[in-house]
C-alpha cells in the first residue's frame, strides 16, 4: 500500500489474482474430497462443483468489478486532479466514471467556479496593472534600444535586469543573467569599496575595472529611495587607455629627443656657415665634421618625423570616434540617405566589419556620389567589401570608366556642410588615416573608387535585435532570502535551478559512452527564463553509433570542430554558479558529466523520483508520460535534444512545485528527504 494514497496497482492486481488463484484451487481441492466421498450424480454433482468454485470465481469478479469499476476511474481522478492543481487549464481527459460518475457534475462544477474565478482575479489584476503594464513596456522597449549597457542589481549584488546593449557587450561572459551575483560577471572585489559607499541621493560614481581583457569605465549610482539597489553602466576604456599610455606617450616622450636633434642640427648649421669663407686645412676638417653631424642629424630627424607619421596613423586607427560598422548597415544607412524612396546601392560580396565614424563616412559618400553623378548609370552602382592584410577596402562600383585623378584631387577640396564644424573631404580622410582613389575593374567595364578603413577582428553578422521577453528583468528577485542563508532552508520557488540534459553516443557510460552535446536553462525566482540558456555541442573524439544517431539526430558531421567534454563542462560549470541542479533521471545525467575534471557538488533535484514520490500508484514516470500528464509539449524538432529536454524538464518542475507544497514540501531540505525515500523505495524494489 501506498503510504496515505491508492494502493500500487500492479501489488494490487498480484494480490487479486493470488487470491482468486488459491480459492479457485482450493475449490477444486474441496469438491474432489466430497466427490470421493459423497460420489453424487446428476445435478447434484454439479452443483457441488459449482459451488466450490464459486468463492474463487466470487472473488475474481468482485476484484474485475473492482478495478474497473472504482480503481480504474479512482486512478484516472488522481491524473486529473494533479494535472489540475498543476495547471487549472489543463485539458479534462479523465472525467470521473464507473461508480465515481455521480461526482462528474460536482468536480465540472468545482473546476468551472475555479477557472471563473481565476479569470475573475486575472481580469482584475489586469485592468488593475493596466498602466503599469504599459509604463513597464515602454520602458522595456528604451532598455532595448538604448546603447549603453546597463545593469540593477539588488543590494546582495543579484542582477535584476539588464538590457540588449549588456548583452552585446558581455556576449559570451557566463555571468551574466537574472539572479546572478554580480562577482560572476566582473571582479567585484575592485568595485567593493564603491559599492559600500555609494551616496544615496544617486550622485553616481566612476572607476576602472579590468575584465576580460579589457578596462572597463564602470559608472555607479545607487538608486534613490530603493533597499540598496544599484545601476550599473559601462563603457570600453580600453582604446582611450592604449591611446593615453601607447600612442600617446610615445609622442610625448619623442619630443625630447626631436628638440635635442633640431638643436644640434641648428647648431652644426650655423657654425658651417660661419665656416664657408675659411679654406685652411683646419677648416675644411671641421666642415666636414660638422657636415657628418648634419647628414647623421638630418638622417635621424626624418626617421623620427617618419615615426611620427606612423604613431599619428596608428592613432587615428585607435580613435575613439571609429566604432565598429557592419558593411550591409552602412550600405542601407547610405541608401536610406541618398534615396529613400529606391534602392541605389546593392551590396555585393562577403559583408565585413571596419572601423569608421559612421555620420561622417555617409556624408562623404553623400558627397561622393553628387561629386560622380556624371558618372553614375541610372540602374545606380555596388558596394562591395575587400579584405585586405589590416584593412579593408570600401568600394563604390559603377559601370563606365574610372574617375580622373584630377577631379578626385578638386574634390578633396570640397567641404561637407552636414558635418560639425564644414570639414573638407580631406579632413575626413585624414580623420580616418585614409585615402581615396578610382580604379578600372579587369572585365573594362566597371570601375570603382576605393577607401582603405581600419579592420577589426570581428566576425560574423551583427546579432538580431532580441524581441522584448518576460525576463528582461525581474524586481522580485530584490524579495528573495539572501544568498548567504542556508540553502536547505530556503524555499522551493526562491532557489536559483539550473535543468540540464545530456545526448551522449549510447547509454554504456561505463564503458566509453561520452557526452555529444549539453543544454541547459535556468529558473529563478520560479519563472523559467527563456533565453537563459546554454546550448553546447561536443567533439566525443569517437564516431557517433547509427544506431544513437537514429534518437537524437546528432550526426559525426554535427559536432566536428566542437570543443571537448572538458572545455564545455568548464564553461558550464561557470554557468550554473551556485544553482540547484535539475534533471529528468539525473542519475544517468550525472554520470555523464561526473569525473571529468569538473566538479558538481551543487544538490540535484530529480523529477523522476519526485513524481514516483507523488504519485507511487500510477504508472509512467519518463519524460513523454509526465509532459503528456501534465499537458506539456515539446516543440516540433526538440525531443531527444539537449536543450528541449531541458526545457521541458524545467516546465515539469514548475508544474510539480503546487504539488508538493500543497504536501507541505516548501524548502529544499524537504524535498531532498522525500526525494532520498523515492530512491530507497525504488532501490529496494529494484533489488
Amino acid at each position: 500500500m501506498t503510504k496515505g494514497g491508492l494502493p500500487k496497482r500492479q501489488r494490487l492486481i498480484g494480490l487479486w489474482l493470488l487470491l482468486s488463484g488459491i480459492s479457485l484451487l482450493g475449490g477444486a481441492v474441496f469438491a474432489a474430497w466430497l466427490d470421493a466421498q459423497l460420489a453424487p450424480t446428476g445435478l447434484t454433482r454439479l452443483a457441488l462443483w459449482l459451488g466450490s468454485f464459486s468463492g474463487g470465481a466470487t472473488i475474481f469478479l468482485v476484484g474485475l468489478l473492482l478495478e474497473r469499476m472504482l480503481f480504474t476511474p479512482l486512478r484516472h481522478l488522481q491524473v486529473q486532479l494533479a494535472r489540475l492543481v498543476a495547471n487549472p487549464d489543463a485539458r479534462d481527459e479523465h472525467p470521473p466514471e464507473g461508480w465515481l460518475k455521480a461526482l462528474a457534475p460536482d468536480l465540472r462544477r468545482v473546476r468551472e467556479s475555479w477557472r471563473v474565478d481565476r479569470s475573475r482575479l486575472a481580469t482584475a489584476h489586469t485592468e488593475g496593472a493596466r498602466s503599469a503594464a504599459r509604463i513597464r513596456q515602454e520602458l522595456e522597449t528604451l532598455l532595448q534600444v538604448l546603447e549603453t549597457p546597463l545593469l540593477l542589481c539588488d543590494h546582495h549584488r543579484r542582477l535584476m535586469l539588464f538590457n540588449q546593449a549588456a548583452e552585446d557587450f558581455f556576449i559570451g561572459n557566463t555571468g551574466l543573467g537574472l539572479g546572478k551575483r554580480l562577482e560572476a560577471l566582473l571582479p567585484v572585489g575592485s568595485l567593493q569599496n564603491a559599492l559600500t559607499q555609494l551616496p544615496s541621493d544617486g550622485s553616481p560614481r566612476e572607476l576602472l575595472t579590468p575584465c576580460d581583457n579589457r578596462w572597463l569605465k564602470v559608472m555607479l549610482r545607487r538608486v534613490p529611495g530603493s533597499d540598496g539597489e544599484t545601476l550599473l553602466t559601462f563603457s570600453d576604456a580600453t582604446a582611450s587607455w592604449s591611446n593615453e599610455m601607447g600612442v600617446r606617450a610615445e609622442l610625448a616622450n619623442m619630443l625630447t629627443p626631436l628638440r635635442q636633434h633640431t638643436a644640434s642640427l641648428t647648431s652644426a648649421a650655423d657654425a658651417l656657415i660661419q665656416l664657408r669663407h675659411q679654406h685652411d686645412a683646419d677648416t675644411s676638417r671641421l666642415r666636414q665634421r660638422f657636415e657628418r653631424v648634419i647628414h647623421e642629424e638630418g638622417t635621424t630627424l626624418g626617421e623620427n618625423v617618419a615615426k611620427i607619421g606612423q604613431l599619428l596613423d596608428d592613432l587615428q586607427h585607435q580613435g575613439e570616434r571609429l566604432t565598429p560598422m557592419w558593411s550591409n548597415d552602412f550600405w542601407q544607412a547610405l541608401d536610406e540617405r541618398l534615396d529613400p524612396e529606391h534602392r541605389l546601392i546593392t551590396p555585393v560580396g562577403m559583408p565585413a566589419w571596419f572601423k569608421g565614424d559612421a555620420p561622417a563616412l555617409i556624408a562623404l559618400f553623400d558627397s561622393l556620389v553628387k561629386q560622380l553623378s556624371a558618372h553614375l548609370p541610372d540602374s545606380g552602382f555596388e558596394g562591395e567589401i575587400c579584405l585586405g592584410n589590416k584593412r579593408v577596402y570600401l568600394d563604390l562600383i559603377w559601370q563606365g570608366k574610372a574617375l580622373p585623378e584630377h577631379e578626385l584631387a578638386a574634390w578633396q577640396h570640397q567641404p561637407i556642410a552636414s558635418l560639425p564644424l564644414t570639414p573638407k573631404v580631406a579632413d575626413v580622410l585624414r580623420q580616418h588615416a585614409s585615402d581615396i582613389w578610382s580604379l578600372a575593374d579587369d572585365d573594362g567595364l566597371h570601375a570603382r573608387l576605393r577607401m582603405p578603413l581600419p579592420a577589426i577582428e570581428r566576425v560574423g553578422a551583427p546579432r538580431e535585435q532580441a524581441p522584448p521577453r518576460p525576463e528582461f528583468h525581474d524586481f522580485g528577485i530584490a524579495d528573495l532570502p539572501p544568498p548567504d542563508e542556508a540553502l536547505a532552508n530556503r524555499s522551493l520557488r526562491s532557489l536559483d535551478v539550473v535543468a540540464f540534459d545530456t545526448e551522449t553516443t549510447g547509454l554504456e557510460l561505463r564503458r566509453g559512452d561520452t557526452v555529444i552535446s549539453l543544454g541547459a536553462c535556468r529558473v529563478v525566482n520560479a519563472r523559467l527564463l527563456a533565453s537563459d540558456v546554454f546550448d553546447q555541442k561536443v567533439d566525443p573524439n569517437r564516431p557517433i553509433p547509427p544506431a544513437s544517431t537514429a534518437i537524437h539526430g546528432i550526426t559525426d558531421a554535427d559536432v566536428a570542430g566542437a570543443p571537448p567534454l572538458d572545455i564545455v563542462l568548464t564553461h558550464f560549470r561557470s554557468y550554473i554558479g551556485e544553482a540547484v541542479l535539475l534533471a529528468h533521471n539525473a542519475a544517468f545525467d550525472l554520470l555523464a558529466i561526473s569525473n571529468k575534471g569538473v566538479a558538481f557538488d551543487n544538490p540535484v533535484i530529480d523529477t523522476l523520483l519526485i513524481s514516483r514520490a507523488l504519485d507511487e500508484a500510477l504508472d509512467g514516470h519518463d519524460l513523454d508520460s509526465l509532459a503528456k500528464r501534465y499537458d506539456l509539449a515539446f516543440p516540433p524538432g526538440t525531443r531527444h535534444t539537449a536543450l528541449g529536454d531541458a526545457r521541458v524538464t524545467a516546465e515539469l518542475w514548475l508544474a510539480l512545485l503546487p504539488r508538493l507544497e500543497a504536501r507541505g514540501i516548501d524548502t529544499l531540505e524537504q524535498l531532498l528527504t522525500l526525494q532520498a525515500n523515492a530512491f530507497d523505495r525504488q532501490d529496494a524494489s529494484a533489488s
